[in-house]
């Protein structure tokens, strides 16, 4: 008995259950109640049916198919409407049910600015290399298309559809008032990027990580984003675009710094379309061939700066850690 009694008590005596699996902050791992890859492909499933196709489709029926003569505010209001309530709202409720911690899922945290001011630059070396790249795509496209009969073809069904998306887009777009002009950036800079990078970055990608790797997670998302936009020369770009906005979610793990990212792409469209007008919604624009070899020249050097960013955002989360591991001990 007085052996019992001084007995020192341990984990096994105490019975204490172990704990589950921590994630990488020390927290218990999300526990989903269907598999996160099902939960993934359901994001994706509400993003693509009930904007693209359910919202699309009402928009039609309120407006008709000649979206150019229809009510401009009116229209955006609804596309404003639609991303709030087939985007955001889907990917709230998802969490919620599947998950039940929606904070964590979504990454709803604040993030240090330097990490914004870093990942921003990010985004401003990104952007002229999307757009050269997609420059010299459509040179080599536009080249294969004039010896290749079935390569013709299929470009003039993707150039139908760019000026379909060019029509439908720049109906948004165009200006004429102070109020049209902060309509625009409502409709077409703030509410995407919260809505679309709160459903792609936030549940989807999360969902994707519990299963994969970080870096398969945020591209599988990214793949997606870029078919969710049925831009088809932009394909590419939107999917390296997507990719680096989930690379910031995942390194900040706060929603906050691609929804900023995404503004800034967004806006500085909007920007773009104000000055030079219809001709920079064209996505099938190409360059001559006297223009080629300047604009690879151009494109390597952007890509030597936007990896020379993309090292310094490593340098510095690899500080973070050191710093962060040290004060803990």
């Amino acid at each position: 008995m007085n052996e019992l009694k001084n007995q020192k008590p341990t984990e096994n005596n105490l019975n204490i259950s172990e704990p589950g699996n921590l994630d990488e902050n020390g927290k218990p791992e999300l526990t989903p109640k269907i598999s996160p890859v099902k939960a993934g492909l359901l994001g994706l499933a509400g993003g693509f049916f009930f904007y693209q196709i359910f919202g699309g489709l009402l928009t039609v029926l309120i407006f008709g198919l000649n979206l150019e003569k229809a009510d401009a505010n009116a229209l955006r209001l609804i596309t404003m409407a639609g991303q709030v309530l087939f985007i955001l709202l889907p990917a709230l409720i998802f969490s919620k049910i599947i998950y039940e911690d929606v904070t964590r899922v979504i990454r709803f945290r604040t993030a240090p600015w330097i990490e914004i001011a870093l990942f921003t630059v990010g985004i401003i070396a990104l952007t002229p290399v999307l757009q050269n790249y997609l420059y010299i795509q459509n040179y080599f496209l536009e080249q294969l298309a004039k010896q290749n009969g079935f390569i013709h073809m299929i470009k003039d069904s993707l150039d139908s559809l760019d000026k379909l998306v060019e029509s439908s887009y720049g109906s948004l777009l165009k200006i004429h008032s102070a109020m049209d002009g902060a309509i625009v950036i409502a409709v077409v800079a703030i509410t995407p990027a919260v809505c679309e990078e709160v459903m792609f970055r936030g549940f989807i990608q999360k969902s994707f990580e519990l299963k994969y790797k970080p870096f398969l997670g945020a591209l599988i998302t990214a793949i997606f984003f870029g078919l969710y936009h049925f831009n088809p020369y932009a394909f590419l770009p939107l999917t390296i675009l997507g990719f680096y906005l989930g690379y910031s979610a995942y390194k900040s793990n706060s929603i906050l710094v691609p929804v900023v990212l995404h503004f800034i792409n967004n806006l500085s469209a909007v920007v773009l379309f104000m000055v030079f007008g219809d001709s920079e919604l064209e996505q099938s624009k190409a360059i001559t061939s006297t223009e080629l070899t300047p604009t690879l020249i151009s494109l390597t050097y952007q890509i030597i700066l936007f990896v020379l960013v993309l090292i310094g955002i490593q340098y510095y989360y690899r500080k973070k850690k050191r710093v962060t591991a040290a004060l803990n001990q």
